[in-house]
C-alpha cells in the first residue's frame, strides 16, 4: 500500500522554501511513499523531483485561473497561468492531464473556485480534495465529500505542504497503482486519514 500526499508545494512555488532533498527525507521519515507535486504555475520542481525521489512522484501545478486555482495531475507540460478556466482545463485534458480540484468550498481561500464554477465543472473532475491541510474546519470537508459522492468523483487528501512538518499531516492510503487510470481507480479505493478537524 502506499501513503500518498497528494498536494505539496516546493522552492519552485513562489510562496514556499522547502528544498526537494529535504522533502525526501521528510516522506522518508514519515512514511510518506507516494507525493504529488502541485507547485503554484511550473512543472520544474516536479520534473525534478521524479528524477531524485526514491518513491511515486505524480507531476501536478496549481494553475492560478482567472476564476480561481487548478491542479493538473499527470501532466507532461508546464500550463500558463492567468487563463480563462475552461482554457485551463482544455490544456490539462488535452496532454492526457486528470483536473485536480484543491480546497474546494473553503471560503477562507481567496484562490478557491466558488461552487457554482464548481458544479458546472462537475463532470470534467477527475479528483476532487475532500480534505485540505490547511483547511482544518468540517465545513468545507463535508460539503467536498457530498460533491463528490453525488457525482462519483474520486476522492483525494493533501498537506498542501509549503513547510516540511506539514508533509504526512494528512495522506490517503491507496493500493499501489501504473499510470493515471490505475492512480483513479486506486483513489477510488483509498482510505483517508487526516488530523482533527473542528
Amino acid at each position: 500500500m502506499l501513503k500518498a500526499d497528494l498536494h505539496i508545494h516546493t522552492i519552485y512555488s513562489m510562496d514556499c522554501g522547502t528544498s526537494l532533498e529535504g522533502i525526501i527525507d521528510r516522506c522518508l521519515e514519515t512514511g510518506i511513499n507516494c507525493i504529488a507535486v502541485t507547485d503554484h504555475d511550473r512543472i520544474e520542481g516536479a520534473l525534478k523531483m521524479q528524477s531524485l525521489a526514491p518513491f511515486t512522484v505524480i507531476v501536478g501545478e496549481e494553475i492560478w485561473t482567472l476564476q480561481g486555482e487548478v491542479i493538473g495531475m499527470f501532466l507532461k507540460e508546464g500550463i500558463p497561468h492567468s487563463l480563462p478556466l475552461e482554457q485551463v482545463v482544455s490544456r490539462i485534458k488535452a496532454q492526457g492531464g486528470l483536473l485536480y480540484i484543491p480546497h474546494p468550498f473553503d471560503p477562507s481561500r481567496g484562490a478557491s473556485l466558488i461552487p457554482e464554477r464548481t458544479e458546472r465543472l462537475a463532470e470534467q473532475i477527475d479528483v476532487i480534495e475532500v480534505f485540505n491541510g490547511r483547511t482544518p474546519f468540517r465545513q468545507p470537508a463535508t460539503k467536498a465529500k457530498a460533491f463528490a459522492e453525488k457525482y462519483g468523483i474520486a476522492q483525494a487528501t493533501g498537506s498542501d505542504a509549503h513547510t516540511l512538518d506539514e508533509i504526512g499531516k494528512t495522506y490517503v492510503e491507496i493500493p499501489e497503482f501504473e499510470g493515471k487510470d490505475n492512480f483513479l481507480q486506486a483513489l477510488r479505493m483509498g482510505e483517508i486519514h487526516h488530523g482533527k478537524l473542528r
